[in-house]
């Protein structure tokens, strides 16, 4: 095999991780501060044909019959809003609810029998984990994941059900790595993002997209730890060499922009996102080698356009998507990095890659995104304290349209009168419009110190 720069030596220690247990919270604020990677030097990088087409070639007949191969559909509503002719993916299809399927199949089955019966390890927090966990049990292959104190219990407990052999150890996924490494030697590891089986596997979607839309003119996907982009740029520059290839990683977590800016992978500075499937503070040696050939630009979303992509698909589409696999598309959504002129009316491809979310963090999701899109406000306001104030705003309100989500009042801010009292509404709007025509008419009525809080431009 493959020597793997990505097993260098992972942050933090044992007795860190076990601290951070303890602490609960303090290890999700930990979850994110992974030492600074070592940046290889050059002649210890992988060649950027570390992972051929062939290699993807013989990762689809191995997957053949294993794998859902899913639709590719022309969307009408997001094409009229974007401008463009859109395509999505539905990786979320899969099994296991992602496209970590297609490389976790492609590694089990590259291994020597020998390897199959001792068994194999990742360390994961969601995805992979659960990819590595229900393929090893279909083919027969023992699996130990370890998983980090801040992965979802609803995939943990999958992994579980899948019949892995499930550790929960560390306060992310570095401190699992360096567990998973340090107490089952006699494993082969499988890094879900930068093994050149991984990689070859996720070729297989590249393929898959051209076969389904042979005339695309841009492939937009997701960027984590540059696996699957890697994949897929191969893929399609092979089979289609005028294919425009871009990426699109959160700005809260823009490692491969970093690799590109320091020629080679480094840690990059990283904070909790809605993308946390895309959250690899280092991208993949092998991964970076060979999407650097062959990605022609990457760009970077922020935190409202990752929820408002993932309300568009929810409302729009119908569909249940994760932040880091509605990525893709919340750059080419109105306001995003690739709403550009040179893009309008092509064909693009856009793969939803999971769509593992639990449902407390699809409502908070879906919040943020209301919030982002305007229709769901903070209307600040003094009124009589008197029996009746709140009641008359409240109908002023419905008047307007618009409805009341949360309301609390206090007193002890509102130095300039005994006889007001300060009202804070949570309302639900029809948007930005919707929004000026409630505070003009709050105005009036309150005064011009009324105050509105959107996250959308009134």
């Amino acid at each position: 095999m493959l020597a793997r720069s990505s097993d260098l030596r992972a942050a933090g220690s044992l007795r860190a991780a076990t601290a951070a247990r303890a602490a609960g919270t303090r290890a999700a604020k930990r979850a994110f501060s992974l030492q600074p990677t070592p940046v290889p030097a050059p002649s210890e990088q992988p060649s950027w044909n570390c992972v051929k087409f062939e290699d993807v070639v013989r990762a689809g007949h191995r997957n053949r019959g294993g794998i859902v191969r899913t639709q590719c559909d022309y969307s009408h509503w997001l094409s009229q809003m974007t401008g463009c002719e859109i395509y999505l993916k539905h990786e979320q299809q899969q099994f296991t609810g992602s496209f970590k399927e297609r490389g976790a199949r492609n590694a089990l089955l590259s291994l020597p029998q020998e390897q199959r019966a001792i068994g194999v390890m990742a360390a994961s927090a969601g995805n992979h984990a659960q990819a590595l966990a229900w393929h090893g049990k279909e083919l027969g292959i023992p699996a130990t994941v370890v998983m980090p104190t801040v992965a979802p219990m609803a995939k943990v407990e999958k992994c579980r059900a899948f019949g892995a052999n499930v550790v929960i150890q560390g306060a992310h996924i570095g401190e699992a790595k360096e567990y998973a490494m340090a107490n089952f030697p006699e494993l082969r590891y499988i890094n879900g993002y930068d093994d050149p089986e991984i990689i070859a596997g996720a070729g297989t979607l590249g393929v898959e997209m051209l076969e389904q839309v042979p005339d695309a003119d841009v492939i937009v996907v997701p960027v984590g730890g540059a696996g699957l982009i890697a994949g897929v740029a191969l893929a399609a520059k092979t089979l289609n060499p005028k294919v425009r290839l871009i990426g699109v990683e959160p700005r809260r977590c823009a490692s491969y922009s970093a690799a590109l800016l320091h020629d080679a992978p480094i840690a990059a500075p990283t904070k909790p996102t809605l993308a946390d499937g895309l959250a690899v503070p280092t991208v993949g040696p092998h991964a970076f080698a060979v999407a650097k050939r062959w990605v022609d630009e990457v760009v970077q979303v922020s935190e409202r356009q990752v929820a408002i992509s993932v309300l568009r698909l929810v409302e729009l589409q119908k569909l249940i998507v994760e932040g880091g696999g509605a990525s893709g598309l919340a750059a080419l959504l109105p306001g995003g990095p690739l709403d550009r002129p040179e893009l309008k009316g092509k064909k693009i491809l856009v793969p939803l890659c999971g769509g593992n979310i639990d449902t407390t963090t699809l409502s908070r999701v879906i919040e943020r995104g209301l919030s982002a899109d305007g229709r769901l406000v903070r209307l600040d306001v003094a009124v009589s304290d008197r029996p009746g104030g709140i009641a008359e705003l409240t109908k002023e309100l419905a008047d307007l349209g618009a409805s009341v989500k949360d309301i609390f009042h206090e007193r002890a801010w509102l130095q300039e009168t005994v006889s007001s009292v300060y009202i804070r509404v949570i309302l639900e709007t029809m948007g930005p419009d919707h929004n000026k025509q409630i505070l003009a008419a709050i105005r009036e009525s309150h005064g011009t110190e009324v105050k509105m809080d959107t996250d959308a431009a009134l």
